[in-house]
């Protein structure tokens, strides 16, 4: 198991990943996002990486409308989903993020987000769990020929629930499953349930913390997540990968405090079960 931290994307991404290795983790999550990392300098990124012994994992921008019904506007997010790969790869990643897509214009939103829950059956042809299938596919033949494996991360409805991962997982070869502990937080399904039925496809985690109503990325311990629960169920499902403390903090000084307690207290829990 390793763990890892994330890079902020409001400061220069240079600095955040001199930071990262002199803080000693084990690798960098490199999120190319706004407004400092949406052009990564890779021959200036390579040498830090290398001299702190930093590997990546790719972590795209949670923003990018790749579902949206309109097929310029998809061409555009694979195509900049496409310099995100080539990015990673040359930074040496296998793995690389996407988020589900949520964008859709207003006077199609029943067709796209209306979804009975209680049922987990669409109640229109074109719903947003079909996009979101349609989208992905091209996107993870994509990443498989920059040599990356991509992984859909977890978040709200209804991306919040095994059944729809599911659904997407057996209509999308070659995808797998990135679990956020502190979404799972406040979702339908929480992480035991997710590690239990979908184990297998686990392949990236994150770890934050909340208090069961928003993703506020605070310390564990801070919110509700059971993390003795969150571990032993990780653990359980046989994964033994990579774990980003994904905690952020005004005070940059206190956010490292934060982090080494966070890693200390992971290692101890991964270490009892």
């Amino acid at each position: 198991m390793k763990i890892g931290i994330m890079n902020n994307p409001s400061k220069p991404v240079c600095d955040e990943v001199t930071s990262c290795g002199k803080a000693r983790f084990d690798f960098l999550d490199l999120t190319i996002e706004g407004p400092y990392a949406t052009s990564i300098d890779v021959a200036s990124l390579g040498p830090i990486l290398d001299s702190y012994g930093l590997f990546v994992i790719g972590h795209t921008d949670p923003c990018l409308p790749h579902a949206y019904p309109v097929q310029g506007v998809r061409d555009a997010c694979l195509f900049e989903l496409e310099r995100c790969a080539r990015i990673f790869y040359t930074l040496g990643a296998r793995i690389m993020n996407i988020h589900p897509c949520y964008f859709c214009p207003p006077a199609m939103r029943n067709d796209l987000v209306a979804f009975n829950i209680e049922a987990l059956k669409p109640i229109v042809g074109n719903d947003l769990v079909t996009f979101n299938i349609e989208s992905l596919k091209p996107i993870v033949k994509m990443a498989a020929a920059h040599g990356l494996t991509v992984v859909l991360e977890n978040y709200k409805a209804p991306f919040d629930r095994v059944s729809i991962f599911k659904k997407i997982l057996a209509a999308v070869p070659g995808l797998k499953l990135h679990l956020d502990f502190g979404h799972a937080n406040f979702g339908l399904d929480n992480h035991e349930v997710f590690c239990k039925e979908l184990g297998k496809y686990i392949r990236h985690v994150h770890f934050s913390d909340n208090r069961s109503r928003a993703d506020d990325h605070m310390p564990l311990g801070v919110g509700t997540v059971d993390w003795k629960n969150a571990v032993k169920a990780l653990k359980a499902s046989g994964y033994d990968g990579t774990i980003t403390l994904e905690v952020f903090c005004n005070d940059p000084d206190m956010q490292y405090n934060y982090l080494y307690m966070n890693r200390k207290r992971v290692l101890e829990l991964w270490d009892e079960f």
